[in-house]
């Protein structure tokens, strides 16, 4: 795995940091996009797993594209149009499926600027954080170009789209607290509280029986894009490997035992 991404577990909880603070975290190689890419297949593997944190290595999240790269036409931009296509599929797109179907639950720790590709990375987790020197930007527009990631397919869905066309046709900067205004954020903390908040977090969610949780992370993905109707299909589905668990039945004798559950994933 590439430098780029820390793959650290404690328990059921990964934490994955974006480590290139001397770039701010910026995304420019396809080494990058593989390093996330690789670090969610091996959660993805890992059953244990019950929660992941993403946050940043020094005081941004993710600046985004690397200008530098992009002056130079070097990286994921070089070549030709058709190569240019072509790099996006594999490189940033590769990258934003798998973060955003990654089986296990995301907390986004915004841990400073999350500017145009790193807004649409904090998107692609299922729950955000912020600290209190957060910034965020869908600021493609400013360097001439378009959300080429999914960003049009993934601010909508968390802001709406109205909200979503004006971030993105201005590349207006919003801090912590306008973020969490129009609700991009759930939240924002003191930043030296920000890790320990994701973790506080992280254990709750994990605390969960670990099946349940990915299955309802699961029928919440697919309840965006598709029908009703086939959602109750996937959900009725979904409902009855449930209740053919050890985790229900546990779930159910500890509510009624008045003790703490002890899940397995079984």
């Amino acid at each position: 795995m590439s430098d780029y991404v820390t793959y650290e577990q404690e328990g059921g909880i990964v934490t994955l940091t974006l480590n290139a603070p001397e770039k701010r975290n910026a995304i420019s190689t396809f080494a990058d996009c593989d390093a996330v890419v690789a670090a969610v297949h091996r959660i993805n593997r890992d059953r244990a797993v019950r929660a992941v944190i993403l946050t940043g290595a020094g005081t941004a999240f993710c600046a985004g594209g690397d200008l530098k790269a992009m002056r130079d036409r070097r990286g994921i931009i070089e070549g030709s149009h058709a190569d240019l296509r072509e790099n996006y599929r594999r490189g940033v797109q590769a990258m934003a499926n798998a973060l955003y179907e990654c089986d296990a639950p995301t907390i986004a720790a915004v841990n400073g600027p999350a500017i145009g590709l790193g807004l649409d990375v904090a998107c692609m987790c299922d729950i955000r954080i912020a600290s209190e020197k957060a910034s965020f930007a869908e600021s493609f527009i400013k360097v001439g170009i378009v959300p080429g990631d999914g960003g049009a397919w993934l601010l909508p869905r968390v802001v709406g789209m109205s909200v979503a066309c004006e971030m993105s046709f201005t590349g207006d900067v919003l801090n912590a607290q306008e973020a969490k205004d129009i609700r991009l954020v759930s939240r924002v903390v003191p930043a030296e509280e920000l890790m320990p908040a994701a973790r506080a977090l992280a254990e709750k969610i994990a605390a969960n029986p670990p099946e349940m949780v990915r299955m309802t992370k699961r029928l919440l993905r697919e309840g965006q894009h598709t029908r009703l109707s086939t959602l109750l299909e996937m959900s009725a589905a979904y409902q009855a490997l449930a209740h053919s668990t050890e985790d229900h039945k546990e779930a159910v004798s500890a509510l009624l035992e008045k003790r703490k559950p002890n899940f397995t994933g079984r």
